[in-house]
Order: structure tokens, then sequence, then C-alpha cells
């Protein structure tokens, strides 16, 4: 009988142990792996039943951020079969674990997806379902080889920073320029049209990654005899920092412009400069006003979304995807831009502020409200705004137009800010500013006047259309505060627009004042609270001299003179209000006695009223005569006899200069300085 081959067997007994090994590493790695054979959910996942509940209830209070994280999931649970980097950043795919702990606070959270389920139109009721999963997958926007060739650019004005000429021979024309455009246009001039900016977002916004499939834009600028050279650079930076898979077209309004040089020399550098069909001139055959013209832009776009701009802006770095990802989760939802400033003088490009809610008082001046608690836990995420400030923001066309666009009885400008954020709210919307995308605008200064195109009061006009459609019976408030000017304007036709708020079914003013711009009677009530003091201030230690402004304009320090002969109701210059909001202030005015410095004989300086207390809050001691600067009450107004200067000093009871007596003094009013004075509205 023949031997058995050990060395056979042996092989044969190794092959089949590596064989097994080798099937149990490939079942447990496929049991471990996302791309297992899970049950789709196209749409939205499952709600847990308190969310289902809540909904069912009619609590509208969802997050927009449980709506993104709803659709991250499907990231978890799905296939994904795309390429990794339009879903991960290098960094993320080496570290898995950091890519969990970070999942959350890479994820936008404005809030309030479910605002389409409202009762009503169906169209408007409708939940706006969540986008195939490839849609829903993030990525990181940024173009870095632009950023950092942006980084090594040097020359006048680059980085943002503070530009100048040094040829004197240029200077006469040079302020001639300035006033003709309100702005440094010579000095524009030498600076590139390419410049690179400071990248002044929050650090977190760096890291920010948005979903892979956004909606293409449409930008509309309008201009009317804008500098040629603010124009371009508004428009090459635009090109230079946003995706171009994004960015379908510009579209620069002419707004029947007489500058020769927006003719031909414009047309000439767009057709040498830009792609085909990237840049194209809508022209109007006659001067047709900001809002005619944003409404032409509007009618010629052909993307998914409008982005309105002014025609001397800025667009900072990865400014898009922020805009756009909350329209690309509810496309009835509008998104500002943060608004940097960039100066008239001298180019220097700037953070105007870290963020605020938007408002208006009751003479419709654009104002603006603090931020709520919630949204400063998380600075880089959009909020919500009432209202936004007009010049520059981002809405799905099919929404635009589903409001009626704008009002095209709103003539020329002013109004239409306030118009379409009502509506907005009102019928079905919600509005957001979104600090990672930031966008620089220059704030015009000095200009010679523009005559205007039109005869007559238009823009109380505009204002009276916004109310009698929009606002119901607080419209009351604004004619209040009027002056008898809306009874004498006329509204025109307003049919169309009453019409469109009836087919959308839009909610209530008083919601909108409820709900959305909650705080803004507080801030900005309708009509101002008695003043705790007013009159004329009498210094006690000379009884012949008040607190007086000796003729200057804000920004100057005010000073002592003699007193008028009717204390109670004396001259301008010597007419204070120790306000509700507990500044003291020129009566009826918005400028306040303001003191920047903590050390000996601070001066005091005529300022704009900010509203914020701080270096400007005041509290009269009818008993003490004392009138004491901050809240701490340990300094006080002085009047410095020898040079007659008006300053803040120690508080000192026993010197009479530092003593004061008010024309008028509300006592009841004074017991009760430390409580909020309540508004009876009726």
């Amino acid at each position: 009988m023949r031997r058995p081959n050990v060395k056979w067997l042996i092989k044969t007994a190794v092959l089949v142990l590596f064989s097994v090994l080798f099937f149990l590493l490939i079942t447990s790695w496929i049991s471990s792996t996302p791309y297992t054979n899970r049950p789709v959910h196209h749409g939205i996942e499952p709600e847990d039943s308190a969310r289902a509940a809540a909904l069912r209830s009619g609590d509208r209070r969802v997050k927009y951020e449980d709506a993104v994280r709803m659709k991250a999931q499907a990231q978890i649970d799905e296939p994904q079969h795309g390429k990794q980097d339009e879903i991960l950043d290098e960094q993320d795919m080496e570290d898995s674990a950091k890519e969990a702990a970070d999942d959350e606070q890479n994820q936008v959270e404005p809030e309030q997806f479910d605002a389409k389920l409202q009762k009503g139109d169906e169209s408007n009721s409708e939940l706006q379902m969540a986008a195939p999963i490839d849609d829903l997958q993030k990525r990181d926007w940024h173009d870095y080889t632009a950023m950092e060739r942006d980084a090594q650019r040097v020359g006048i004005g680059e980085q943002g920073k503070i530009a100048k000429l040094d040829d004197e021979s240029v200077r006469e024309n040079e302020q001639k320029v300035s006033i003709e455009n309100g702005f440094n246009g010579l000095l524009s001039d030498s600076i590139s049209v390419n410049r690179s900016l400071p990248d002044i977002r929050h650090i977190d916004c760096r890291k920010k990654l948005y979903l892979r499939k956004l909606p293409t834009v449409s930008v509309v600028i309008i201009f009317f005899d804008e500098y040629l050279s603010v124009l371009m650079r508004s428009v090459h930076s635009l090109i230079n920092r946003s995706p171009p898979e994004l960015l379908k077209e510009i579209i620069l309004v002419d707004d029947f412009s007489d500058r020769a040089y927006l003719n031909k020399e414009l047309e000439d550098y767009i057709v040498n400069h830009f792609a085909v069909g990237l840049v194209r001139v809508v022209r109007l055959p006659q001067r047709t006003g900001l809002i005619g013209a944003r409404s032409a832009g509007a009618r010629n776009a052909t993307a998914d979304v409008l982005i309105f701009l002014d025609s001397h802006v800025e667009a900072n770095y990865n400014w898009l995807p922020p805009l756009l990802e909350p329209i690309a989760i509810n496309k009835r939802a509008a998104v500002c831009p943060f608004i940097d400033v960039i100066d008239h003088s001298n180019f220097n490009y700037r953070a105007q502020d870290e963020g605020a809610r938007g408002g208006f008082d009751w003479q419709f001046f654009y104002k603006r409200l603090p931020l709520l608690p919630e949204d400063l836990k998380h600075p880089t995420e959009p909020f919500k705004s009432p209202v936004m400030a007009g010049g520059l923001f981002a809405i799905s066309a099919e929404f635009f137009w589903e409001l009626g666009g704008y009002d095209e009885g709103l003539d020329i400008w002013g109004g239409e800010q306030y118009e379409l954020s009502f509506k907005i709210w009102m019928c079905g919307g919600e509005m957001y500013d979104a600090p990672c995308s930031r966008v620089g605008h220059i704030y015009r200064g000095p200009r010679k006047s523009i005559p205007s195109p039109r005869k007559g009061d238009y823009l109380h006009k505009n204002y009276k259309r916004v109310a009698e459609v929009w606002m119901d019976e607080y419209k009351n408030y604004l004619y209040a505060n009027g002056e008898g000017i809306y009874e004498r304007v006329d509204a025109g036709d307003l049919t169309a627009q009453k019409a469109i708020r009836t087919k959308l079914k839009c909610k209530s003013f008083k919601w909108f004042m409820e709900n959305v711009a909650f705080d803004l009677m507080k801030s900005y009530p309708p009509f101002d609270p008695p003043d705790y003091a007013s009159g004329a201030i009498q210094n006690l230690g000379d009884q012949t001299k008040c607190v007086d402004t000796l003729g200057r304009s804000r920004h100057n320090r005010l000073g002592i003179y003699h007193c008028a002969d009717d204390l109670v109701r004396p001259q301008r210059s010597q007419y204070w209000s120790l306000s509700w909001k507990r500044d003291l202030r020129l009566r009826r005015k918005k400028d306040c006695m303001d003191v920047q410095i903590w050390g000996e004989n601070a001066p005091v300086w005529l300022w704009d009223c900010h509203g914020q207390q701080g270096n400007q809050y005041w509290y009269y001691d009818y008993q003490t005569k004392l009138i004491m600067h901050g809240k701490e009450g340990k300094r006080c107004m002085e009047l410095l006899p020898s040079t007659e200067e008006l300053v803040v000093n120690k508080c000192d009871v026993s010197n009479s200069y530092m003593r004061w007596s008010f024309g008028f003094v509300n006592k009841t009013a004074l017991d009760n300085f430390n409580i909020d004075l309540e508004l009876k509205l009726e």
C-alpha cells in the first residue's frame, strides 16, 4: 500500500485554514461596511413620535437644523458611490472618528424647515420633500488655489488694506471725482479689479461643508452712472469667488445712464474679459429707478435663484454656498449676506459688525435689532431676520414671482425692502442672514446731489402703498409719525397687490409683529414714552449758564452758554431730554451726550444716539441735583468755571458746579427709573 504524501496533506490543511480565515474576514467586513442592503427612504426620514405629534398639533417651531440632520442621516444610511472628494475633504477621510464628532458642527442650522406646513392654498401647504440622496451629500466649496494665489498678491489696495494716491498733482482731480461719485474713483482706477480681500469670516466658517448640489444663480446688478472701475471690480470679484457651475449669469441693468463710457466702452470690456454669455447688459429705454430696473433684470434671468446686488460691491471668499443652501432646503427662504464696509475714501475693507436682525422704526427708517441668545450660540449659522436691508439678497426665482415680484407701483426707490420682507414672512416664507456669506459694499460719502427723475413725493407714496396693502391697523402708527404727510399722498391703485395677498392667504401684520418682529416695539415704539426730564439744563454754581451745543454739529464737544429766558421750552440748542432710553439727547433729535474716556475731566461730546446706553447712559437725581453718567453712578457732569468746559468727574454733592436743574422734571418717572416703561397701545 502506497504511503500518503505527508507534505501534500500539510499543504492542503494550511490552504483550507487560510480559506476559512479569509472567508471570516470577508463576512465580517461586509457586516460592518456602509455598503449594505439597508432599506431606502425616499424623501424624509421617518419621524419619531414626539416630532410627529408636534407637527400634528400645529407646533411649527421645528428647526431647520433638524431638517438638515434628517437629510444628513440619509448619507449614513444610504450607499455613497460618488467621488470621495465631493463628500469629505482629505483630513476627514484620514480620521473618520473626528468626522463623526464634527458632523453636527459642519451642518447648516437655520430654522423652520417646515414653513410650508400652512393651511390654505395647496401650493403653500405642500411640504418640500427631501432631495434625492446624491443631492444631500456635502462638500467643501472653497477654491483653495484661488485663495492661495490671492494671499500672495501685493500692491495698492491688496488684501483690502487702506490705499492712497501719493501724487500731489492729482489731488484736485481726486477730490472732484470723489464728489461726483460719493467715493474716490480716481483711487479705484489704481486698484486692481481682481484685488485680494481679507478673509474676515468667523474661523469656523472656513471648515463648513455645504450641499453638493446647489441651485444655479442669476446675479442682477442695477447701475446708473456708476464709475466703471468700481462696477467692473464688482463683476470680477463675483466671477473670481463663485463656483463656475453655480454662477450662470451676471445681468447688468443700465437704468438709462448718461455717462458715455457705460455704452461701447463697457460692452467692449465685457467682450474682452468674460466668457460669452456670462455677463450681459440689459438697457432700459428710460429712467426707471431701482425697483423697476430690478424687476426688468429678474424678468431676463434664467437661473434657479435670483441674487440682487448693488453696483459697488466685492464678494468675499466662498460667499455663494451659504446663501444658496437654505434655498436648496426650502425654496421659500430668502437669504441675505453679511454686508461689510468698503471705505469710500481709501477702499479699506472691514467688517461692519458681527450681525444684527433687521427692523424698522415708525418713520420707516431701517433699524437693527439685537441677535437672540440662541443666535449667539451658533455664530456661523443663518439666523432669522424680520426685515432685509434691501440691497443684497438671494431668493428663489419661483418664489419671487409667486409673491408677485416687486410691487411695480413702487417708484424709483424706497419701501421695497419692507414690502418684500413683509410678504415673504406673511405669505409662507422665511428670511435669514447668513454669517458665512460676506459681501463688501461702498457706503457713499459726500456727493454732488443728483436731480430726481420724478416730480412729487414718490418716497411717501411708496411707503403708503406698503402700509395700505400689508400693515393692516399698524399703518396708523406710521401715519401718526408722518406729521400729516400721508393724508396728502395718493397711494394709487392697489387692486393687484391686495389680490396677491388674498390669493396667497397671507397672514396678518399682527401675526408678523407678534411672531417675527416680536421685540421691535420695545426698541422702536411707535411713539416715545414721556421724558424723565426735559428743557434747559441750568448749572447751580452759576445759574446764568446752561448746557448748549454752541451751534456745533455732531462729533463736537458741548459747552456752556447764557440760559434762555424760558427754561421749560428753551431754544433748540439748549432743549434737552432725559429720554426713555436713559440718554440725554436734543429734544426730538438723535444727537446725544456722549463720554468717550473714563479719566479725569472727561469731555462731553455731541454724538449719534446709539440707544444702547453704555457711554450714553445718564441719570438725574432730583434730590441731590446730580446728573450721573454710567450705571455705576460714580461720575457726574460738572462745569469747570475757569474754562467753561463741560466735563465728567467723580461725583461730589458739595461741589455746586456739579449740581444742575432741569426746566421740567417728571419725579414719578424718575422714582421708577430702573423699571422698563411699558407702552399701552390701543
